[in-house]
């Protein structure tokens, strides 16, 4: 079930074009009846959903996670060349005269049992030091925004292939068939800079059916586009003119076989099913006043990252398999003092309160949240190094994610990287290693999960990747 079949299925058929509605209806009846349900994984699944807290933009992991007090007695001094060693830069900095070290301006300490360092930027994530599984080790090809994000997110540095929502969706179907099984969320972070674009086919569905790709929620008007039914049209008409179409719709199918129309027919459904369940499932007025203000002031102003962390929360109790959550503004060339700390202020509360709030509702044990953008940042400053102030360039080689939840190693700190945080020293992980791990956690073996086009079969980590069980409870 988890390879691609049925598609390719109707799509051998074609050539009996007219071979009778039986062929057209009994693919229908399939692809409905899969619709909303669970489709068995490879094997016993620790998580069932993924919460994916997006840093869109690279947040600095020496200014974060990654604590170098080292780095301190060569503040100012020009990085050595055998640590830049052959390190792709960006056309930022390569021509840059000097790259002073640049030590981060923030205090460290230790948190929790398990002693994790964590910056002062974050207090409230602090205080989840025991449930996080902090990976120091991280490491991608891509030095600029469109292919890091597109690689980390599609398992390929150009686009064209499905998202990670999309594949989850595709394997493993929706565990409620009133809401999409991926849905994404999007908020602009406060550092008074321009964000880089985001493209809706980072949660696309590739070519796999268009069914599986992301839908993105709103945070003003109808939640989804043409949600609410126009004056005069009431819900019985609706399903009316519904009734109408999916018949036409029917007869094309038989006619022609195309697997698509299957797709079509199913969207039409959905979004009929969603205009009841998605108005009850963004209102949060039977949320407790201790749950709002958990979450933080910023949880009563619809899209904002803490009101969207809460909608995730609702959305993973509903049975939304895979929630996309995007912030934007972690892209800190200049004015990184100033603007990574507006930065932690959007982000800390939240994640804090969206690990607690899923534990105490017994989400947390299978409901894997991943938290981490598309690179880091260098140690070296872009441009001047001044006494309060520096940017930092994109930086591949090295940096940080954390993930909770969903069955991996709760207390963690897997991997380290060298004394300039330039350069990985132990425990590398790999982008494809990462969604390898994520599939398995799903259940799912990311190398049997398939789909064939164009002449073969693509995977989400290409031909990459391996489960790194070090992380796994």
């Amino acid at each position: 079930m988890l390879s691609h079949t049925a598609a390719t299925a109707l799509s051998r058929r074609q050539f009996i074009h007219g071979s009778g509605l039986s062929l057209g209806g009994m693919a229908l009846s399939s692809l409905m009846g899969a619709e909303g349900g669970k489709v068995a994984p490879h094997f016993a699944p620790k998580a069932k959903r993924v919460i994916y807290l997006f840093m869109h933009g690279g947040p600095s992991q020496m200014d974060l996670f990654d604590y170098k007090p080292g780095l301190q007695k060569r503040h100012g001094q020009e990085m050595p060349a055998s640590v830049l060693g052959d390190q792709r830069l960006t056309g930022m900095t390569s021509g840059q005269k000097t790259k002073p070290v640049t030590a981060s301006l923030f205090g460290f300490r230790q948190h929790g049992q398990s002693g994790a360092w964590m910056s002062e930027l974050l207090p409230h994530t602090a205080r989840m030091a025991d449930e996080m599984c902090i990976i120091r080790s991280m490491h991608t090809e891509a030095i600029n925004h469109d292919p890091g994000v597109t690689l980390l997110q599609t398992g390929h540095q150009q686009p064209g292939r499905p998202s990670f929502g999309a594949w989850a969706s595709y394997g493993l179907g929706s565990e409620n068939a009133s809401l999409p099984a991926f849905v994404v969320l999007i908020s602009r972070g406060s550092a008074a800079r321009p964000a880089d674009p985001l493209y809706a086919r980072l949660w696309g569905s590739g070519f796999l059916p268009s069914n599986h790709q992301g839908v993105s929620f709103r945070s003003s008007g109808d939640p989804v586009l043409y949600l609410s039914n126009p004056p005069g049209i009431d819900s019985a008409t609706r399903r009316d003119q519904l009734d109408v179409i999916n018949a036409l719709n029917r007869r094309q199918l038989a006619q022609q076989l195309d697997p698509e129309i299957e797709t079509r027919i199913a969207q039409y459904e959905m979004a009929y099913r969603m205009q009841t369940s998605v108005p009850g499932l963004i209102s949060v007025k039977d949320e407790s006043e201790a749950t709002l203000e958990a979450y933080g002031p910023q949880a009563r102003v619809p899209g904002t990252f803490a009101a969207n962390c809460l909608l995730a929360r609702r959305m993973a109790e509903s049975g939304v398999r895979f929630i996309q959550l995007y912030h934007r503004g972690w892209d800190q060339h200049y004015n990184l003092p100033s603007d990574l700390r507006l930065q932690c202020g959007d982000i800390d509360q939240p994640c804090a309160a969206l690990i607690s709030d899923l534990k105490q509702r017994g989400l947390l044990e299978d409901t894997l949240i991943v938290w981490g953008g598309e690179f880091g940042r260098t140690t070296y400053s872009q441009g001047k190094l001044e006494a309060a102030n520096h940017g930092r360039d994109h930086h591949g080689r090295c940096f940080t994610l954390w993930m909770a939840g969903g069955g991996v190693k709760p207390g963690m700190q897997y991997g380290e990287t060298d004394e300039f945080c330039f350069n990985i020293a132990r425990d590398p992980v790999h982008v494809h290693d990462l969604n390898a791990t994520l599939l398995h956690q799903l259940g799912i073996d990311h190398e049997r999960l398939t789909f064939r086009a164009e002449g073969r079969d693509y995977r989400l980590t290409d031909v990459h990747g391996h489960v790194v069980k070090a992380l796994l409870a």
